[in-house]
């Protein structure tokens, strides 16, 4: 069997699973959220990783289908979490969507009955896209993201600044986050430009009232750098790993959200 139709079984199957990436305030460290990834564990193969299943199931429009499992079942499992917290201690969950559901009419509603049968807040909802995903659809997706943004769910650009768009979007589409990729993260220590690149992102999210979130922190330097030029919040190994759903458990009932003051770098 191909990887293609075998991840068509595993899907029926559910061989995926959910991992759960924290992102914290970096001016105290608290977790304000998590962004939910799948994982495949292949009965033959052994763990496939994303890069590998992610393009497949975008090539084959599996992805649509895949992303309504994992929206479903982050949002069961973070109404579940909120459950344990107290009522003052706000915490989120973003989903990423492909491109795909932006030509799809049901989209809005499929939500909307998620959240209902979940009894997840929207407000506790992220969406991701990313900026070719805006490209790809732009008049669907202006329609579709201004509907859900009605409905209170916030709406994240993942991996800004490696895109091909004309910054104008941001003034067409009701984004509430940039998301700033990895790449310019890793190389903010010796290279001057990825040090501007972030500065201008920052600069600009604060001026059109976004948020920021630094994508794929791993040293104390890169998060000293982050946090001297502004950026909110951040995610990335020099917190947490993706988590499974029992390790975040653990962590909400020992730490209460918060991380400690030097938090271990490749923490399981």
């Amino acid at each position: 069997m191909t990887l293609e139709s075998d991840l068509r079984q595993a899907i029926t199957d559910q061989q995926l699973t959910l991992y759960y990436q924290p992102i914290v305030s970096l001016e105290d460290h608290r977790i304000v959220g998590f962004e939910a990834l799948a994982r495949w564990q292949h009965p033959q193969r052994g763990l496939i990783s994303p890069e590998r299943f992610i393009p497949i199931a975008e090539e084959t429009g599996l992805i649509v289908k895949l992303d309504w499992w994992a929206m479903r079942q982050a949002c069961q499992q973070m109404r579940a979490w909120q459950d344990q917290l107290s009522p003052d201690q706000k915490l989120g969950v973003s989903v990423n969507f492909s491109s795909g559901h932006f030509s799809l009419p049901s989209m809005v509603n499929q939500v909307s009955q998620i959240l209902a049968e979940t009894g997840l807040a929207a407000a506790s909802l992220q969406i991701e896209i990313t900026e070719g995903a805006l490209i790809a659809n732009p008049e669907s997706a202006a329609q579709i993201l201004s509907e859900l943004k009605a409905l209170g769910i916030r709406i994240h650009v993942d991996d800004f600044g490696t895109g091909y768009s004309s910054l104008s979007y941001l003034h067409r589409y009701p984004v509430d986050t940039l998301k700033i990729d990895r790449s310019f993260i890793q190389q903010l220590d010796h290279n001057t430009d990825c040090l501007e690149i972030v500065r201008a992102i920052v600069v600009l999210a604060h001026a059109l009232n976004l948020d920021a979130i630094a994508e794929g922190i791993e040293t104390e330097k890169e998060l000293a750098t982050i946090q001297s030029l502004g950026c909110e919040y951040g995610q990335g190994y020099y917190f947490y790993r993706p988590l499974t759903c029992e390790q975040v458990d653990k962590l909400i009932s020992e730490q209460g959200l918060k991380l400690d003051s030097k938090p271990a770098l490749n923490q399981s």
